[in-house]
C-alpha cells in the first residue's frame, strides 16, 4: 500500500492524493484529564502517559490504510514544547489553541474538524470520551465514513454506544498504548475470564 500524506494548512485538512486515509484525533485534554483524575489519581509520570505512536500504528493495521494523527491541545497558558516536538518527531499534526476561560477551545476545534471531514472521502478515529462530539460523529457515519471512538470504554460518554456504525476501541487492551497496566477495574466478557490471571 502507498502511504498517503495529508497535512494542514491554515487550518484546513489538506489530502495530497487520492488514495483514502484515516485521521486520528486527539483530544489530549480530554484523554490527559481522565488517565490522571479517574485513572491515577495523579499527574501522570512521563512513563505513564500514552505512546502516541503507537496508536497510529494501532489504526493503520486495524483499517489498512494510511492515518496521520492531529493532536489538539489547550495552549492558553503556553506551548509544552517538549511534548509539542515529540509528537512532531512522530508526523502529528500539533494544533495547540487558545481562548477565553469559558470557551472549551479544544472541543470547538475538534468539532470544526469532525465538521470539515463530513466533506472529504477520509475515515476519522476519535479519541475522546466526551459527548459533545456525538452530533458531529453520527454526520460522519451518515455521509459514509468509517469512524471510530479511542479511549477508556468505562469513561466513554454512552451515547457512542447508541450510534450504529462506531467502531470503539480501547486505548490499553485495544491499542496497547501504554509500557506498563493502568489500576483500572475491566468489566471482563466471561469468554475472556481466565481464572489464572490472579491464581497464579
Amino acid at each position: 500500500m502507498t502511504a498517503r500524506r495529508g497535512t494542514m494548512e491554515a487550518g484546513q485538512l489538506v489530502d495530497d492524493n487520492d488514495e483514502r486515509m484515516t485521521w486520528v484525533l486527539v483530544d489530549g485534554e480530554n484523554i490527559d484529564a481522565t488517565l490522571g483524575s479517574q485513572i491515577l489519581g495523579r499527574r501522570p509520570q512521563p512513563d505513564e502517559r500514552p505512546r502516541w505512536d503507537r496508536l497510529i500504528a494501532f489504526t493503520q493495521r486495524a483499517w489498512g490504510q494510511y492515518a496521520r494523527g492531529v493532536f489538539f491541545l489547550n495552549a492558553s497558558t503556553g506551548i509544552p514544547t517538549a511534548f509539542v516536538q515529540a509528537l512532531k518527531a512522530m508526523d502529528f499534526v500539533v494544533v495547540p489553541l487558545a481562548g477565553s476561560p469559558d470557551q472549551k477551545i479544544v472541543d470547538i476545534a475538534i468539532q470544526r474538524t469532525l465538521r470539515a471531514l463530513v466533506e472529504r472521502d477520509a475515515d476519522v478515529m476519535l479519541v475522546s470520551h466526551d459527548g459533545d462530539f456525538l452530533e458531529d460523529v453520527a454526520s460522519l457515519v451518515a455521509a459514509d465514513r468509517r469512524v471510530g471512538v479511542a479511549g477508556f470504554t468505562e469513561f466513554r460518554n454512552i451515547g457512542f454506544s447508541t450510534l450504529a456504525g462506531v467502531e470503539k476501541f480501547d486505548l490499553e487492551y485495544d491499542a496497547r498504548v501504554f509500557d506498563a497496566p493502568l489500576p483500572r477495574i475491566r468489566v471482563i466478557p466471561i469468554e475472556e475470564f481466565d481464572p489464572a490471571s490472579f491464581l497464579d
